[in-house]
């Protein structure tokens, strides 16, 4: 008989909640310009949505896996949505808002453990790796729905500008853990149908893929490829590199900002 687990163990944590009260009035104070600093308000609104989408990114790993089989997750707090109850919190949210920070990168963190050999069938296992970046994308079209959707009459400029920044994380986020690295997410979809000797060879390789991905991304070349790709997906959700830029330029407010650049209406 597995662990059914208590309602307990599927309630929203005091945690979480408290993070979407920060998104949700620090969003307000940069829709309504009430902040003295716009710049604060963008920062700690983007960031607080980009833990946020982190936390969304594990429970849809542990959800799936709750109905894949793995019924251990309820008892691990997974599916509180409590980013203290990941196996590595530093991982999974100091890591990622620290390379939101430094370069302006959705990359993703790690990780909630699932125990694996209580689930049966490859393409269970597939699905709950795929899950999470799935995640980024759901997050991703709701953030540019305003602008897919020619909805952005009445949308201050700095939220505009601040959706298309978070937007472009979630892009970059998901292409990331699409890619079939060990340790991301786009290996583990790939995973199950690998012979057991490319699994026993590439295993070592694992723990080091996040970090060879974050080196692989400060190469001139390799960055401006991949955040032209990340462009072209945000273009054909209707969002501009100008606003993405501008929603960069907003966060970063310690810097200064080219303000005259971003100041005229963005279509």
């Amino acid at each position: 008989m597995g662990h059914q687990g208590g309602r307990g163990e599927r309630r929203i944590s005091a945690v979480f909640l408290g993070i979407v009260a920060v998104m949700a009035v620090t969003g307000w104070a940069v829709w309504t310009d009430y902040a003295a600093s716009p710049g604060l308000a963008v920062f700690l609104f983007v960031t607080s949505a980009w833990i946020v989408s982190l936390c969304l990114h594990e429970y849809a790993h542990a959800r799936t896996a709750l109905h894949g089989g793995d019924l251990t997750v309820g008892a691990k707090g997974y599916l509180t949505l409590n980013p203290l109850k990941y196996t590595h919190a530093l991982l999974s949210i100091v890591l990622p808002v620290l390379f939101v920070i430094m370069g302006g990168i959705g990359l993703p963190g790690g990780a909630v453990y699932i125990e694996r050999d209580r689930i049966a069938g490859r393409w269970k296992h597939s699905l709950i790796s795929a899950a999470g970046p799935l995640a980024n994308v759901a997050f991703a079209i709701v953030c540019t729905a305003p602008f897919w959707l020619h909805a952005l009459d009445g949308v201050p400029v700095a939220f505009r500008f601040a959706l298309a920044f978070l937007a472009l994380l979630q892009v970059s986020a998901a292409i990331l853990n699409f890619l079939p690295v060990p340790g991301l997410d786009g290996y583990g979809i790939i995973e199950p149908w690998l012979s057991h000797r490319v699994r026993r060879e590439l295993a070592p390789i694992a723990p080091f893929g996040l970090i060879a991905l974050f080196a692989m991304l400060w190469i001139p070349e390799v960055n401006q490829f991949f955040f032209g790709v990340v462009d072209g997906v945000l273009s054909a959700l209707g969002v501009n590199e100008r606003a993405a830029y501008c929603g960069q330029d907003l966060y970063r407010f310690w810097q200064g900002g080219d303000s005259f650049f971003c100041a005229a209406p963005v279509e």
